[in-house]
């Protein structure tokens, strides 16, 4: 009984805590995050400003219960401590964070993908979304293309165009692509909404889609991040494929709430501390020492 306690204690020890560590200027950081309402709140010596930040489950990039959070994650929380900022960072369904960010409810909604000038705000009528963000320079990210039932001929032939009159399953509130999203908005296809990547998949081995878009990467992982029987998993993922095609790469961004004080500010330093890290060599280090970590 002793020993149950002692785990339950070591369990319960292990979650409240997230360590980070990165290198700046031949120095080792390490920044704690501490549990702090519904997410973690890493304390900055000195910051007198503390970010809200909004993020989601998106594996295998950023997850809650994945390794160190994700290296997304670890990343992110770096980029802003060696800014000087203090992060309070929570996971929220993405549909939700950005509705907060873009109301200034939060501060920043991360990792978003690049936020075209006339993309329309959903929550915001008559507003378009670049109105209401500022979005930093751009950090790794991934491909975006379409998966489709296993074993059926591929449909996307590099013009989406080809693709005219499909039904396609997207998350409510993801930027795609430009292009994607321009035709989606003008009705070019059928689309069907899911509230998260995992559902997505789910839409399209209950044919109840042609297609689904997304990073495969991610769409693969959310099979096999979920709290499903092992034997569903195995379903699920025998049923589905990518396309051969990628539409295109993508880029990660940071996307900053113009409401939020001295935003402008907080961008540019968002900014700097990108160059730094990626010229540097910090930003792959960190991503392949979490990959080596939680491998």
């Amino acid at each position: 009984m002793r020993l149950f306690l002692i785990l339950i204690l070591f369990s319960s020890y292990c979650f409240a805590e997230v360590p980070v560590t990165y290198m700046q200027d031949d120095t080792r950081h390490t920044v704690i995050g501490e549990r702090y309402k519904s997410g973690y709140l890493f304390s900055t010596p000195n910051s007198n400003q503390t970010i809200h930040v909004v993020t989601l489950d998106w594996p295998p990039y950023i997850g809650n219960k994945l390794c160190n959070k994700g290296w997304v994650y670890q990343f992110s929380t770096a980029i802003l401590h060696s800014a000087g900022y203090s992060a309070y960072i929570e996971f929220v369904p993405w549909a939700r964070a950005v509705r907060s960010v873009e109301l200034g409810k939060a501060d920043v909604l991360m990792p978003e993908y690049y936020i075209e000038d006339t993309a329309p705000s959903d929550y915001i009528e008559g507003k378009t979304r670049r109105k209401l963000l500022g979005l930093s320079n751009s950090f790794e990210g991934g491909n975006i293309g379409f998966l489709k039932r296993k074993g059926e001929p591929d449909r996307f032939n590099g013009n989406l165009k080809s693709l005219k009159g499909s039904r396609i399953g997207v998350v409510r509130g993801y930027q795609n692509t430009p292009e994607f999203d321009a035709m989606m908005d003008n009705n070019e296809f059928i689309i069907i909404n899911a509230v998260d990547d995992l559902q997505l998949v789910k839409l399209l081995a209950a044919k109840r889609v042609d297609l689904i878009i997304g990073d495969p990467a991610v769409l693969l992982y959310s099979v096999k991040y979920a709290a499903l029987p092992d034997s569903e998993k195995q379903t699920l993922l025998s049923a589905i494929e990518p396309e051969s095609k990628a539409i295109q790469y993508n880029p990660l961004y940071f996307a900053i709430s113009k409401k939020t004080p001295n935003w402008l500010t907080v961008l540019e330093d968002i900014n700097t501390a990108l160059y730094k890290f990626k010229n540097s060599g910090e930003t792959q280090r960190m991503k392949q020492a979490l990959l080596n970590e939680c491998d």
